[in-house]
């Protein structure tokens, strides 16, 4: 049974963009139904997070103490490109307070965990990715409503203490708990571990169409000023993200790895805290929905790009010792 729950895994994680896509329009044509999933959306993101939880390991922190330039870099890319990239988008857009508001809640979220694949895939440094979400997500219980009091204050009201504990609830508690159940089970999860992905990906697809269904009036009257905003932000975190790695020196590994870190934001957590905080201005909640649907698809389709871009002398990946196993039979047989 395991095994089945493990290659289920293995091809939510292939198609992940496509189910969170399917996901969203489901939840447009079927609003009514996929609105029952909305009191919940806390609930299933603190599933992601413990999930995240039980596979971190001290070696996912290492690379703070082996790469501290590369890791601060990072963070410091997640949480100013991705702020100041929204506050001028609002500016520039000239975005009504809810939606201003709601686009800069995206943008001050920590990266998310759908990065490290993507990451993977482009044959990015995985490592490297993984420790940077690790960080953001740690740090965002005082980042996050920090960038908001201070870039978002000027449209709403905004309440840092709140926003702080709400984001110990989702994030931080149920990856302690995670944490503290790997260090208790130890190697007795592995099996569990590899069906992690396929209970993650369930949830994120359920807190898309349960977002998309309670917004549906309000992307029918902004969905292309929102479309247009996310899309523009999304672009703009993937562009500097790369350019900053590209002018510090970075390889093409860690340049990749860079454009989708910065890049790629917990849409998620932006959902559910618009939920919990603005949940008097629904439109607050739009950004973050839309992004959990565009990030998934940029991501991969920039991955596709970046599997082809080589360095001189780059070592072979997994990717291309896979292949080559495929072809070897053919090379013998010939």
């Amino acid at each position: 049974m395991l095994q089945v729950f493990a290659t289920l895994s293995r091809l939510a994680n292939k198609f992940f963009a496509v189910l969170v896509v399917i996901a969203g329009v489901i939840g447009f044509i079927f609003p009514e139904t996929c609105k029952l999933i909305a009191p919940y959306i806390s609930i299933l993101l603190g599933v992601v997070m413990f999930g995240m939880g039980l596979t971190l390991s001290p070696d996912d922190f290492r690379e703070v103490v082996r790469r501290p330039r590369d890791v601060a870099l990072g963070v410091l890319g997640q949480f100013v490109i991705m702020p100041v990239s929204a506050y001028v988008l609002c500016l520039v857009l000239n975005l009504p307070p809810e939606l201003a508001v709601g686009l800069m809640l995206l943008g001050c979220c920590p990266g998310g965990t759908a990065s490290n694949v993507v990451t993977f895939l482009a044959r990015g440094d995985v490592a490297l990715s993984v420790t940077i979400t690790s960080c953001t997500t740690l740090l965002a219980p005082l980042a996050t409503p920090a960038l908001m009091w201070f870039f978002a204050s000027e449209w709403l009201a905004v309440d840092p203490t709140a926003m702080f504990l709400s984001i110990v609830q989702i994030i931080l508690l149920p990856i302690a708990a995670g944490v503290l159940v790997h260090k208790a089970l130890g190697s007795k999860l592995d099996n569990v571990v590899a069906a992690l992905p396929l209970v993650s990906v369930t949830a994120i697809v359920l807190i898309a169409a349960a977002v998309v269904a309670g917004t549906q009036k309000q992307l029918l009257n902004a969905g292309l000023l929102v479309f247009t905003a996310v899309c523009l932000h999304n672009a703009m975190g993937l562009a500097f993200g790369y350019l900053l790695a590209k002018a510090t020196g970075m390889g093409l590994a860690k340049r990749k790895c860079m454009a989708i870190e910065v890049g790629m934001q917990n849409s998620g957590l932006g959902v559910a805290l618009a939920t919990v905080h603005f949940a008097a201005n629904p439109m607050a909640a739009l950004p973050s929905a839309i992004g959990a649907l565009w990030h998934n698809v940029t991501g991969p389709i920039l991955a596709s790009v970046f599997v082809n871009w080589r360095e001189e002398g780059e070592a072979p990946s997994f990717f291309d010792r896979l292949d080559a196993s495929a072809r070897k039979p053919e090379t013998e047989a010939a």
